[in-house]
C-alpha cells in the first residue's frame, strides 16, 4: 500500500489511524476528517466517550476505543498493542493528547511542570517509537504530532506548555531525519487559538478573548473542524514528500 496514489491522493480507504485525545476537541476534529477520508480509527482517551465512537462508526468506519492514561510509563506500548490486536497494523499516528497548566512563572510548581512534559512531550516520543517499529517493517507510515503556536512564541503563564510544544516541534524534525528512509513521514500541525477545553479559561475572560480574536486576520478563533484538511493531507499520499514540517493552522496569526 506504499506505492503511488490510490484513487485520489487524499484517499485513506483501508488505512488505520490512531488518534490520541481523539474523542473531543481538536482530536475529534482530526479523527472525523480521517474517517471521512476513509480511514478506520483507534480513539485513545483517558475515558471512553461512546458518542465519538458511535459518530465515527456511523460514517461506515471500524472504530476501536482504547482507554489509557498517557501520563503513565508504558502507556504507549499498551496503546499500540491494542491497535495491533484489532487491526494488525498502524498506518497513521496522530499524537494529539495534551494538557496545560496556567500559573505565573514565579509560582509554577514542579508537579505541574512534570505533568505537562510527561503527556505533551514524553508520550509523543514513545508513542511514535512504538508505532514506528511496525511502520519500518512495512516501509510505510504517517506520524502527525500536534504542536502549537507556542512552538514559536513564548506565551503567557504557560511555561511548561511552551517548553513541551517546542519539544514536539524539535522531536518531529529529529524523527523525520531518522525515519524518512523507511517510508515514514513525521510532521506536526501547529494550531492557532482554538475554541476547545484547553482555552476555556482564556475565552472566559471577555477582554482577552476579544483581543485575541481581533489579532487573528480571519477574525475568529479556530474550530476543531479547521484541522481536518491539514490532518488528511499529512496522512495521505499527497504528502509523501513532506517530512519534518510544522504546518501552522492559525487563521493568519503568525503572519500578523
Amino acid at each position: 500500500m506504499s506505492g503511488g496514489f490510490r484513487g485520489t491522493p487524499f484517499d485513506l480507504t483501508g488505512r488505520v489511524a490512531v488518534v490520541t485525545g481523539g474523542s473531543t476537541g481538536l482530536g475529534y476534529g482530526m479523527a472525523e476528517g480521517l474517517a471521512e477520508a476513509g480511514a478506520d480509527i483507534v480513539l485513545v482517551d483517558r475515558q471512553e466517550r461512546t458518542e465519538a465512537r458511535d459518530a465515527l462508526t456511523s460514517l461506515g468506519r471500524n472504530v476501536e476505543s482504547v482507554t489509557a492514561d498517557l501520563s503513565e510509563n508504558g502507556a504507549a506500548s499498551r496503546v499500540v498493542e491494542r491497535a495491533l490486536a484489532r487491526f494488525g497494523r498502524i498506518d497513521v499516528l496522530v499524537n494529539n493528547a495534551g494538557i496545560i497548566r496556567r500559573s505565573d512563572a514565579l509560582e509554577f510548581s514542579e508537579r505541574d511542570w512534570d505533568d505537562v512534559m510527561q503527556v505533551n512531550a514524553k508520550s509523543v516520543f514513545f508513542l511514535a517509537q512504538a508505532a514506528a517499529r511496525g511502520m519500518k517493517e512495512r516501509r510505510y507510515g504517517r506520524i502527525i504530532n500536534v504542536a502549537s503556536l507556542l512552538a514559536f512564541q513564548g506565551g503567557i503563564r504557560v511555561p511548561s506548555y511552551a517548553a513541551s510544544k517546542g519539544a514536539v516541534a524539535q522531536v518531529t524534525k529529529a524523527l523525520a531525519n531518522e525515519w524518512a528512509a523507511y517510508g515514514i513521514t513525521v510532521n506536526a500541525v501547529a494550531p492557532g487559538y482554538m475554541a476547545t477545553n484547553n482555552t476555556r479559561e482564556l475565552r472566559g475572560d471577555a477582554e482577552r478573548e476579544r483581543s485575541i480574536a481581533d489579532r487573528i486576520p480571519a477574525g475568529r478563533w479556530g474550530r476543531p473542524e479547521d484541522l481536518k484538511g491539514a490532518a488528511v493531507f499529512l496522512a495521505s499520499d499527497a504528502a509523501a514528500y513532506v517530512n519534518g514540517h510544522v504546518l501552522v493552522v492559525d487563521g493568519g496569526w503568525m503572519a500578523r
